[in-house]
């Protein structure tokens, strides 16, 4: 009888780290922890991905070199979630953390009406993956749906917050019981109009009123979005003074790419999350320092440029440039700085850490840069 190729341990190893690299290197966008083990004589690839392709990829080139390998990895999401692995954002704002406990890093946040993907669950949290592909667990604030009622949602009205702070009401009247806080970028569903005042319901069936002065309808809002250099620098203002707040993607508090982000989706456009995603994304203008090809709305990026002695650039910061070399982001608080050392709002430190301008207006639906309309958790069939 013939006997089965025999393969080691370390074997595995490196064909689990090379499909790791291929499929999912950005852990922050895609989950892979997969291992080799041995039980017996039995060898076993076991853990968890989001890529069908890497899965299907490791598994049929771990059994060329070895057919007895058994297959315990689970392809998120599975059985364990059911048929509601999807989700509407209920809360004004919601935190994402690192790890399935309060005590973990917020690495993001997500928006009321704002449609996810439930992956996986452990005891009250749920791991969710975000419009923009970011994967984190949240405990509450998310209305678990099936794809068909997530179907039905996306085909209701809606309006969407455009105050950068407001309430809603039990009545059509602000002397009426608060329901929540509700923030700039949230959508709700609108049933219906009474006096100055929209009724609106919660992704989780709570009914509301919210003021029209606080609020535009959905079709209306992205037929009158101007995606200009202008629009962006004026959004972009409209949120100074509003403290830095690690993970933040919100009015209530930003980090830098969370910052934004939001001014980006403030005009429809869904953009990667991070700072080191978004630089990826556009088309390069510059990257020595030069602002005579910049325009209004471009993305300033900084951090530790490559060198011989450490090759790998590392981006940490990003601001929004408005023109006359100044850039506007979020360091302490949202507040505008400058490049020119004659200027008054100088930073020296930024200054030295540039990396480079990158443009978004007029990339549209590329890479990383897809406008709210066209993408696919947005969009019905």
């Amino acid at each position: 009888m013939a006997q089965e190729p025999t393969t080691s341990k370390s074997d595995l190893e490196q064909l689990i780290q090379n499909i790791e690299n291929k499929y999912a290197p950005d852990k922050r966008v895609e989950v892979f922890t997969i291992e080799a083990i041995e039980s017996g004589e039995e060898s076993i690839l076991k853990g968890e991905t989001t890529s069908r392709l890497a899965h299907q990829q490791l598994i049929a080139e771990a059994r060329e070199i070895y057919p007895g390998i058994k297959d315990s990895i689970r392809l998120l999401p599975d059985e364990v979630i059911g048929e509601k692995n999807w989700g509407v954002i209920y809360n004004s704002v919601a935190d994402l953390r690192s790890k399935p406990a309060y005590s973990s890093e917020m690495v993001s946040q997500v928006l009321m009406g704002m449609p996810v993907r439930i992956l996986d669950k452990s005891g009250s949290w749920r791991r969710i993956q975000t419009p923009e592909g970011y994967i984190g667990w949240m405990s509450g604030s998310v209305h678990k749906l099936k794809h068909a009622e997530l179907q039905a949602y996306l085909t209701k009205p809606k309006i969407v917050i455009t105050a950068q702070y407001a309430k809603s009401y039990s009545t059509a009247d602000t002397q009426s019981q608060t329901i929540s806080d509700i923030v700039i970028g949230n959508m709700l569903t609108v049933d219906g109009e009474e006096k100055d005042f929209y009724k609106v319901t919660y992704p989780d069936g709570r009914e509301a009123f919210v003021e029209k002065q606080d609020a535009q309808e959905v079709d209306s809002w992205l037929n009158k979005i101007d995606l200009s250099g202008e629009s962006i620098v004026q959004t972009a203002k409209q949120l100074m003074g509003v403290p830095y707040v690690w993970g933040g993607t919100s009015s209530k508090g930003l980090d830098c790419s969370g910052f934004t982000k939001t001014v980006y989706w403030l005009h429809g456009i869904v953009t990667a999350r991070d700072a080191s995603q978004q630089i990826k994304y556009g088309v390069e203008i510059d990257r020595v320092g030069n602002f005579d090809d910049a325009q209004k709305g471009d993305l300033v990026f900084f951090g530790v440029k490559a060198t011989d002695e450490n090759p790998k650039e590392r981006v940490v910061h990003v601001g929004i440039y408005i023109g006359n070399q100044q850039f506007i982001h979020a360091s302490d608080y949202i507040h505008i700085n400058s490049f020119d050392p004659e200027s008054e709002l100088y930073d020296e430190y930024n200054t030295n850490r540039y990396l480079r301008t990158m443009r978004y207006i007029g990339s549209e639906n590329t890479q990383g840069i897809t406008a709210t309309i066209l993408h696919p958790y947005y969009t019905t069939p």
